[in-house]
């Protein structure tokens, strides 16, 4: 899965299961005879809602590297051919964006021509690389590549997302449950007035209208996303140059255009970078702009 999708479904995940486990807990002082207490209601689902994203954010680099198998290389002790480089790369565009302490660099097996950074913080990150990316792309496009990656971490860009992604689960909390309370309502309706809807109804209308409204918020971290690509991308020209930056983007446009990866890894790529415009509601989602549309943001 993309990055940025892994990230919104650990964080769908967690948004049920605390759900799940309020609910266990009989904990939900927003609802009464009257009906829903809108003040409190929006106060509880801030407080978990923000929960939620950050133990996605916390849990982001450990799910990375166990998702896709990231391998992490010893600074002191390289292995594999072209891992010094790498490692030294990566270093060296740490130092330049002012990082405290270096990413941690990881390499995993794939095909794809492909690599992310993640991380909750900026001394907590990590930078990964796929084989099919090494073995496919020169030096000066890696270069371009590894600057990119840098730039997200150096512009906080995962805490960025962790943010917008809170407030954007307290409003799919918060209209999942008035939703339901109506929804169930209506449902119950032969139930006595004054007990409320049917507990189990209710639950039930929360789960569903918490995944139906996830997927809407999701196109809110779509666009944001998409918006710090960009500024990536002019973190790794003021890193290096922005021809660099440009020949790394033609490089993954002719790899990628070759027919490779795109299709067939769609749904389990980490971090991919797509070369095809997304037509009408697909483009919503996309979490990447189009490498055209980056490489005209650079002036190539």
């Amino acid at each position: 899965m993309k990055r940025i999708f892994l990230f919104i479904v650990v964080n769908v995940l967690v948004l049920v299961t605390i759900s799940i486990s309020l609910n266990l807990l009989g904990i939900g002082p927003y609802l009464s005879r009257e009906g829903i207490d809108y003040g409190a209601l929006l106060a509880f689902c801030a407080v978990f809602g923000f929960v939620g994203s950050f133990v996605s954010l916390a849990i982001s680099r450990f799910m990375a590297k166990k998702m896709m198998g990231v391998r992490v290389i010893d600074p002191s002790q390289p292995g594999g051919p072209g891992e010094r480089e790498l490692v030294q790369l990566v270093h060296r565009f740490a130092q330049k964006a002012g990082l405290g302490k270096m990413p941690e660099v990881g390499v995993y097996d794939s095909p794809e021509i492909n690599a992310f950074a993640t991380g909750p913080s900026k001394n907590r990150s990590l930078v990964a690389v796929s084989t099919g990316l090494l073995n496919s792309m020169d030096d000066k496009a890696i270069e371009g590549v590894i600057g990119h990656e840098v730039a997200h971490i150096a512009n906080g860009d995962m805490v960025t997302l962790a943010l917008i992604q809170g407030v954007v689960n307290t409003f799919v909390m918060f209209f999942a449950r008035i939703a339901a309370f109506f929804v169930s309502n209506a449902m119950s309706g032969d139930r006595d007035s004054d007990r409320g809807p049917s507990p189990m109804i209710h639950f039930l209308c929360v789960i569903v209208f918490e995944i139906m409204f996830s997927l809407l918020g999701s196109i809110v971290v779509a666009y944001f996303s998409r918006r710090r690509e960009f500024r990536a991308d002019a973190g790794s020209a003021r890193m290096s140059n922005p021809q660099t930056m440009i020949h790394s983007l033609r490089s993954l446009q002719q790899g990628l255009n070759a027919g490779r990866v795109e299709e067939e890894h769609q749904s389990i790529a980490a971090f991919k970078i797509s070369t095809k415009r997304k037509m009408g509601l697909l483009s919503l989602f996309a979490t990447h702009p189009p490498l055209e549309d980056r490489i005209q943001a650079l002036g190539g």
